[in-house]
């Protein structure tokens, strides 16, 4: 218990808890709709914002945050605007805006930053003004949901039944992808660009395995988002190895315990 007395160590984790609870409740919304590839496309967009961030000398995550809702909605407006499917203005968005990224990472001369944090993640390396963006990011995404529960509910399960007794599906679809693509900037310092997606699916993946109501799904997902944050940075820090693919890894463990676990029950009935 002394690395809980390291003013690092708690930063850790508390911006692992944040990020536990928040992935977990936008991650159910993400599985039941078929979000997962959208979740990946705007995680890989953030490094455009994160390099837009850095060329401009200002806060990575804030720039990161606009960049990521305009690659959110702009997603949305492609897909059910244009003549083309979702996976492919997904790919469109997805290659550009990390073509961007790399494009105006190349063009700065003598930049010092950690840019290897964002990709893989740090959590160790999170500061206090990272985590009050963090939880300021979270108290938003957390507070809709609050408001708007009935109403994500209803278009998760069946959005056309909500468009024909008068809710405002597309408004909420857009809303549901700016939700996402804030989720993601605040949990890329903790686990990385390239495995944020995973922790934002996979706990509600599981939490599916176990459960077919909606309010328990929401409360497993959280405490399987929060177990696999916490208990990966432990053990990271234990076993000197990468904190956001640990957390990553024992998330995905839980999952595949899960579908075990459902498939023994099944057999028992």
């Amino acid at each position: 218990m002394e690395i809980l007395g390291y003013t690092f160590m708690q930063r850790a984790l508390l911006a692992s808890t944040v990020i536990g609870v928040v992935c977990a409740v936008i991650g159910v919304y993400v599985v039941l709709r078929g979000l997962s590839f959208i979740g990946a496309g705007i995680a890989h967009a953030s490094f455009g914002g994160v390099a837009l961030g850095v060329a401009l000398n200002l806060n990575p995550l804030l720039t990161a945050v606009v960049f990521c809702v305009a690659t959110a909605l702009g997603i949305g407006t492609v897909s059910r605007r244009g003549h083309v499917s979702e996976d492919t203005a997904i790919g469109v968005f997805f290659a550009s805006t990390m073509a961007l990224g790399i494009l105006i990472i190349g063009l700065q001369q003598g930049y010092n930053v950690d840019l290897f944090g964002y990709l893989f993640g740090s959590v160790l390396a999170v500061t206090t003004e990272d985590l009050v963006i963090s939880l300021i990011l979270a108290l938003i995404v957390i507070g809709t949901v609050a408001l708007l529960f009935k109403e994500f509910l209803f278009i998760s399960f069946d959005p056309e039944m909500a468009e024909v007794v008068g809710l405002p599906v597309t408004p909420l679809y857009y809303l549901l992808l700016t939700l996402v693509a804030v989720t993601v900037v605040l949990s890329i310092r903790v686990v990385g660009i390239i495995l944020v997606s995973a922790l934002i699916v996979t706990p509600a993946a599981a939490a599916q395995q176990l459960t077919d109501d909606f309010v328990q799904m929401m409360i497993l997902s959280v405490a399987i988002g929060v177990g696999a944050s916490l208990g990966g940075l432990f053990l990271s820090y234990w076993l000197n190895i990468a904190s956001g693919a640990t957390m990553v890894l024992l998330a995905t463990a839980i999952f595949f315990a899960s579908v075990g676990f459902r498939r023994l029950r099944g057999a028992s009935i």
